[in-house]
């Protein structure tokens, strides 16, 4: 048996908003105790006295792992661009867990992402929800699949501009026809009485059929206004589930969109607009949406921002006038939600996995150190380096 008991620290444990000083006992990788004052002689002893703990950090939507960290293609399994769709692709076919961009996503107080196919194809395969600390990624996987890929908008039109898919009804029209075909393969599955008479197996549809069944949502890449309404159209259609991400465009729609339910993840908001449907990004539409009464996360959609700064990106929604604790519930408990893996990350609660990130101030304010980096109740970052074994 496994025990690490962190003692004496100021806990914010993304559930209650405001912190309070206690301990923490992680028992074989799980929160067994937290509170007061808790007593385990048995217990390796973390003393967390004048520090913050954090539940781990966990990235609603990003690549890592499939985009090689100072690589160039050899490196790059981001998209499968010989089709515009893919939907039988799985991330977990491409994750490379010795990438580096694994280790600095653990300095960086990172424990859990959702990593997946990027948004060149209209369909482009599903993501996993994974740790970011092992050498296997079976080993990783929280969850998986968590969600099948969809994209609308600039990048699927360039992408195959030359390939029967200039406008963006083309686009909506081709995910129409994608589903609209797997609901008849799969009502011919579903009635045949016997092997001869089900349909020829087809990986693409057999994808689909999750995402009918309701079990794993589409993952609508949508950038602009319209492209969001687009994504909310096509999901009512066929009833199905949706979260809507980067939602640049959020703060134009804020009130419809709270009214629509869906969850949302923002980002990534540092850096250049290099394209049109980015021209409104901002770090104040978190806030925007959060107040309007989305649940938001806050996304680096790493590498476009490197994984080691999500906790930096909130700490800019809070300068752009979001609230402290929905900047902290963004990049835990509402990311954990968003990807459909609240029961295992996101919170410091009895009975989740013991991911925690002891820092010497706010890890939202870029002058914070993280001093320790605990997964599945092992320190796998002490200040630093990396550390195999506690």
């Amino acid at each position: 048996m496994k025990k690490l008991l962190v003692k004496h620290g100021m806990i914010h444990d993304a559930v209650h908003p405001q912190p309070y000083q206690g301990d923490i006992l992680v028992i074989d990788g799980k929160i067994a105790g937290i509170g007061g004052e808790i007593g385990d002689t048995d217990a390796e002893v973390l003393d967390a006295r004048g520090r913050e703990v954090y539940p781990g950090f966990v990235e609603a939507h990003c690549h890592l792992g499939v985009s090689g960290y100072a690589m160039g293609f050899e490196g790059d399994d981001c998209n499968e661009m010989t089709e515009i769709l893919t939907p039988e692709l799985q991330v977990i076919d491409a994750v490379n867990p010795q990438d580096e961009s694994f280790g600095l996503a653990v300095r960086g107080g990172v424990t859990c992402v959702a990593t997946g196919p990027g948004s060149a194809n209209v369909l482009g395969g599903t993501f996993a929800a994974i740790k970011t600390w092992g050498k296997r990624v079976d080993d990783m996987v929280v969850r998986a699949p968590i969600a099948m890929k969809c994209a609308f908008g600039e990048n699927p039109k360039r992408c195959y501009k030359d390939k029967n898919n200039f406008s963006r009804m083309a686009t909506a029209s081709k995910l129409r026809v994608a589903l609209r075909q797997a609901q008849e393969y799969k009502k011919r599955k579903d009635s045949a009485s016997k092997f001869s008479e089900e349909p020829r197996y087809d990986a693409k549809m057999e994808a689909l059929i999750p995402v009918l069944e309701r079990k794993i949502p589409l993952k609508a890449h949508a950038h602009q206004a319209n492209d969001i309404f687009t994504a909310i159209r096509i999901a009512r259609e066929f009833d199905v589930k949706l979260t809507i991400e980067h939602c640049t465009d959020g703060s134009l729609i804020a009130e419809e969109l709270a009214k629509e339910g869906y969850p949302v993840c923002v980002g990534p908001s540092l850096g250049f607009a290099s394209k049109i449907e980015l021209k409104n990004k901002s770090f104040a539409t978190p806030g925007i949406l959060a107040k309007a009464g989305c649940r938001v996360s806050i996304i680096t959609d790493s590498p476009v921002i490197p994984q080691e700064y999500l906790a930096l990106c909130a700490g800019l929604a809070v300068k752009c006038g979001m609230d402290e604790f929905d900047a902290l519930q963004a990049i835990t408990i509402n990311a954990a939600r968003h990807i459909g893996v609240e029961d295992r990350v996101g919170s410091l609660e009895i009975g989740k996995d013991g991911d925690l990130v002891i820092a010497d101030g706010n890890p939202m304010v870029s002058s914070t150190r993280i001093l320790y980096t605990i997964i599945d109740g092992e320190v796998r970052y002490n200040g630093t380096e990396q550390t195999p074994d506690l």
